[in-house]
């Protein structure tokens, strides 16, 4: 039998995912695991004291961690957010493991998508950030689909309950403040935009798999035993700077840093052979410094 991992906050999302269950993932069992993340003093207690409450009537167990989330935020140096986000995560790896489920089960729903669809786009992003969310490491997210302002009509109509934070009204973290004052502007322009971004987020996901698989089809023989990449080798491809992109993912180079070395090997391409010279130019990433030799783009 199918055995799922609810995540709950006890938030009007997560209660609606908790609630319906047994409808999403018909013949399955379930237990929900709870972050206390201490945020928010009493405020974070009341939501653990009211989902094992919930847990406790509906004959679920419960699993409940509390985080130092504000100590793991500053050890690490990440966001309040951040932090939050790898601390879940990773108990919710652990509990999958131990307990055997099939899946860990989250509420995004599909403004949430939305809001990381537009963060994505206002930090700078390839076709990947233009994805959304999806399911992934164990992690399914049934709601995606449905919008925030049907979960609450749902929740409302049966007159099941929920916990509000009031962290939500403060719009100075990001997504917060797209939820709140960027949103209702959208909303006049076009009262369906949620539901728009979503198939939208459909269509890049397909194009992004096209992309992928003509990437994965060209790359070999692109980059050395040791990672380097071969310089001519890319430029004989037709998408060349797609590729690049690809290939230098994980090297931490800012957009322009990168626009900076596509902009040279352009050149380099295009001029004729000999005015250009691309030996010896650095590209700094974080934490490291891509360099050319020859035309061997060298990665530390």
């Amino acid at each position: 039998m199918t055995r799922i991992l609810l995540a709950v906050s006890g938030g009007i999302d997560s209660m609606y995912l908790a609630n319906r269950a047994p409808e999403l993932f018909p013949g399955a069992r379930f237990a929900v695991a709870h972050c206390n993340f201490a945020l928010r003093g009493a405020e974070s207690d009341a939501d653990e004291a009211f989902v094992r409450a919930w847990c406790a009537e509906h004959g679920l167990e419960c699993f409940v961690k509390r985080f130092d989330t504000r100590g793991h935020a500053a050890e690490h140096g990440v966001s309040i957010e951040m932090a939050a986000r790898d601390l879940r995560y990773a108990w919710f790896a652990e509990l999958r493991r131990a307990g055997g489920f099939d899946a860990v089960a989250v509420a995004h729903n599909a403004d949430d998508n939305a809001e990381t669809l537009l963060l994505n786009l206002l930090r700078g992003t390839g076709t990947r950030g233009l994805r959304g969310m999806g399911d992934h490491d164990g992690i399914v997210r049934p709601l995606l689909d449905i919008p925030r302002e049907d979960i609450r009509a749902w929740m409302t109509a049966r007159g099941l309950a929920w916990r509000e934070d009031s962290t939500n009204a403060d719009s100075a973290p990001k997504r917060n403040r797209i939820r709140n004052e960027v949103f209702p502007i959208f909303a006049r322009i076009n009262p369906s935009f949620i539901r728009t971004l979503g198939e939208d987020m459909r269509r890049f996901a397909r194009v992004d798999d096209i992309a992928d698989s003509y990437f994965r089809t060209v790359r070999e023989g692109l980059t050395t035993e040791t990672g380097d990449i071969r310089i001519p080798a890319v430029l004989a491809l037709e998408h060349w700077e797609y590729v690049l992109w690809r290939l230098l993912e994980g090297a931490g180079l800012s957009g322009p840093t990168f626009e900076k070395l596509v902009a040279l090997l352009r050149r380099y391409k295009d001029e004729p052979r000999g005015t250009v010279t691309i030996g010896g130019k650095t590209f700094e990433g974080t934490g490291t410094v891509l360099r050319i030799e020859k035309e061997l783009l060298i990665i530390p």
